[in-house]
């Protein structure tokens, strides 16, 4: 039975193609059958027409190169180098002086075909080891194949730095510091006068300031001045306007004794 597998990350997809075992099934499921045999397989990286493709061997090459370089960059630590099955070749170095990987791949040599070169960047990479970690958890899909992970031995582990120099700095600091606080312990202490407070010849005099008292009984003074002005100015103006007519009786009386 021909069966077709796909494992995908944003930008990769590694594409398996081969044959199932139809006895066996994957939790009841008649539609998952287990892949125990491939006869094709493609890697493909988006935008790039490039794509890597072989059979079971460059599978399982790309597997385990991918794995132990993605562990290098991680860690640090040089891995050993796994000598790839004869044929379908694969490898993966950093480019200097830049952030881009380089994968080569080599195919068989009886293709005679030139190897493949493809730079990727470092999201490609780590999508490429999505899609490669995809494939080997699948447990229907080559359960015998699956990453070898061993223990490093000591002679691969990184060289510790000594620890005189590890403390060195700490140390040229610590001596800096008390050599600086000892040399100002022995500076002079300045000598500090007290501000003169000018006393002037012909001080200000004094602003008396009125007490309550004193300012209310202004203040009702200055308010009966100002009702009595307001009273005179009433009294002249009803004087105008009242007229007082002259006597008529002593007018005749004048004027009979005229006569």
């Amino acid at each position: 039975m021909n069966i077709r597998r796909e494992y995908r990350s944003p930008n990769c997809t590694l594409v398996l193609e081969g044959f199932g075992d139809t006895n066996s099934t994957f939790q009841g499921l008649t539609s998952s059958y287990l892949l125990s045999i491939v006869v094709n397989a493609e890697c493909h990286f988006l935008g790039m027409t490039n794509k890597l493709q072989g059979g079971r061997v460059f599978l399982e090459n790309l597997a385990q190169t991918v794995s132990n370089y993605a562990q290098q960059l991680l860690s640090g630590i040089i891995q050993p180098q796994v000598d790839s099955k004869e044929g379908e070749r694969i490898t993966l170095e950093k480019i200097p002086n830049s952030h881009l990987h380089r994968l080569t791949y080599y195919s068989a040599p009886e293709v005679q075909e030139n190897p493949i070169v493809v730079e990727l960047t470092t999201v490609q990479l780590f999508d490429l080891v999505e899609a490669v970690d995809q494939f080997l958890s699948d447990s229907q899909t080559l359960p015998e194949l699956s990453p070898k992970i061993e223990p490093l031995g000591r002679n691969y582990r990184q060289k510790e730095e000594p620890t005189l120099q590890k403390v060195g700095s700490a140390l040229i600091g610590t001596a800096s510091l008390a050599i600086t606080a000892f040399a100002v312990y022995f500076l002079p202490i300045p000598n500090t006068k007290k501000p003169e407070v000018k006393t002037q010849d012909n001080p200000a005099p004094l602003i008396k300031t009125k007490s309550q008292k004193e300012a209310k009984k202004e203040l009702d003074l200055s308010l009966d001045y100002w009702e009595y002005l307001h009273l005179t100015k009433q009294r002249v103006k009803l004087k105008k306007t009242i007229h007082i007519p002259k006597r008529q009786n002593s007018h005749h009386q004048d004027h009979a004794s005229n006569r």
